[in-house]
């Protein structure tokens, strides 16, 4: 089955943002970057967070570091989250 990738150039266009902003998000491994035959493209499974990134970046005024702390303290509230969810499922068993 072939994945679809999107065309950043083309997603820049669109979604009016800097090529620049996606090269930090690269840089700080937010987001990972295929390159083929020397065009970039993006998973459509990182487009979510991309967009979320780029409401952050420029709405919001948050710079990258802080867009990176942010995905990092998210990324652990689903973590304690799902686990909560698990201990619950267990706890549910038990009685």
């Amino acid at each position: 089955m072939k994945t679809e990738l999107i065309i950043i150039n083309e997603y820049i266009q669109h979604s009016n943002i800097e090529p620049q902003f996606i090269a930090l998000l690269e840089e700080n491994e937010l987001i990972h970057v295929q390159e083929i035959d020397n065009e970039r493209f993006l998973d459509p499974d990182e487009l979510t967070d991309v967009e979320r990134y780029a409401r952050l970046y420029y709405d919001l005024s948050i710079n990258i570091e802080g867009i990176d702390a942010i995905h990092h303290l998210l990324d652990r509230i689903n973590y304690l989250q799902n686990e909560m969810k698990d201990m619950r499922n267990k706890l549910r068993f038990l009685e």
